[in-house]
């Protein structure tokens, strides 16, 4: 899966939880979950339950702390699913 095919992936994953529609619709690696999109951090938890769910992977502590932009968000995944 290449990195465009994440990000839409992770735009269809956040969606229902953004606050900020601007922000969204100009979605790019640099959007930050909470600062742009105005995910609170309860949205942000059920977010990460998603993705784990859709590229089934699980996403430790360490990394889930880390993951508050679509660029950090999108590197995690990716090496994740090289992992398994």
């Amino acid at each position: 899966m290449n990195r465009k095919d994440l990000i839409t992936s992770l735009q269809k994953i956040v969606k229902p939880y953004v606050q900020d529609q601007e922000a969204f619709r100009n979605l790019s690696e640099e959007t930050d979950f909470i600062n742009d999109l105005k995910i609170n951090s309860a949205n942000l938890v059920d977010i990460i339950l998603d993705v784990e769910d859709e590229f089934d992977i699980e996403i430790d502590n360490e990394s889930m702390e880390k993951m508050l932009s679509v660029k950090t968000a999108i590197e995690i995944i990716e090496t994740k699913l090289t992992k398994s």
